[in-house]
């Protein structure tokens, strides 16, 4: 992409240019067809002194270089420069070890990785890409600009039983619902998302999804959630927009997450219970606002 280009892109100010751009680099690495970020004066210095042909800076930056682009947000603006790149240099590709049913549908510039599996009845939107080893099990949907990395499993049968009261044994509950992935989702390396057993599993547009996670049956996960690594959702959950759950966070299930709301590391929710309140931050087992959890802590301490 061109500099101009970019600039329109992240809506910044600076001087016309037609020069190239091919990737996003540090400052150390950088060189004319580079773009850096600089977040402040004291990183703008580094940013001139290196040889990138675009330095995107904060708003209020002085320096008169015509490499400089001001935006709101440089850290930001970068990123975005960065899948544009990404992006631009990507057409369809398939592996030739990659296994797609024939009833599958494939969109544009869709690329499947070695060994990946799509199955039967599959749709996958535009500009996603399917990487190795993932496993797409049959009737799921996955929008456009979606990332699923190596070794993911979507569409899996839920952990749902139901016991004989008698004999005590336990047998498998239909698992044959749907799983709707939305635009713009990432899901991370062998995390696992089931279907729903007789319904939908949903997880909402622009949520970000680390590796190793599990998504249990019915869970619905609502739009730019955060989900880090070893998180577990059981089944029927409710994840609502804009929510983030730091490592190691275990849901019961039927649970219900308010939006906003800031799970910290390893906090547990027991079943059927409602956390609510944005931007709070909750931690602990069973799950309470942070001040609260603090003060317990001490109160421990000092028994």
């Amino acid at each position: 992409m061109t500099f101009t280009e970019l600039v329109d892109l992240v809506g910044g100010i600076a001087e016309e240019s037609s020069a190239k751009m091919y990737r996003v680099s540090n400052f150390e690495q950088a060189e004319a067809a580079c773009v850096v970020f600089a977040v402040d004066e004291a990183t703008l210095l580094p940013a001139l002194e290196s040889r990138a042909g675009m330095i995107l800076a904060p708003l209020a930056a002085t320096a008169s270089d015509g490499r400089v682009v001001r935006v709101k947000s440089p850290k930001y603006s970068f990123a975005l420069c960065a899948k544009a790149l990404r992006e631009g240099d990507e057409s369809d590709f398939v592996h030739a070890s990659a296994v797609i049913h024939n009833t599958a549908w494939l969109g544009a510039r869709v690329r499947v990785g070695a060994g990946a599996v799509v199955g039967a009845r599959v749709v996958i939107g535009d500009d996603s890409q399917i990487e190795s080893r993932a496993m797409l099990y049959n009737d799921i949907i996955v929008g456009s600009r979606v990332v699923v990395q190596a070794g993911a499993v979507l569409g899996s049968k839920g952990f749902g039983y139901v016991r004989d009261p008698e004999s005590g044994q336990y047998v498998l509950f239909p698992q044959q619902g749907d799983l709707v992935i939305e635009d713009d989702v990432e899901i991370g390396a062998n995390t696992t998302i089931d279907r729903g057993a007789l319904g939908e599993t949903r997880i909402g547009q622009g949520t970000k999804i680390d590796n190793l996670v599990h998504i249990g049956h019915n869970c619905r996960i609502g739009r730019n959630v955060l989900i880090a690594a070893q998180v577990g959702i059981s089944g029927s959950c409710v994840v609502e927009d804009g929510a983030v759950l730091a490592g190691q966070v275990g849901l019961g299930d039927h649970v219900m997450i308010g939006p906003g709301v800031i799970l910290g590391g390893a906090a547990g929710v027991f079943p059927h219970k409602y956390v609510e309140g944005p931007g709070q931050v909750f931690m602990g087992v069973p799950a309470e606002p942070l001040s609260r959890y603090l003060r317990t802590i001490a109160k421990l301490r000092r028994l």
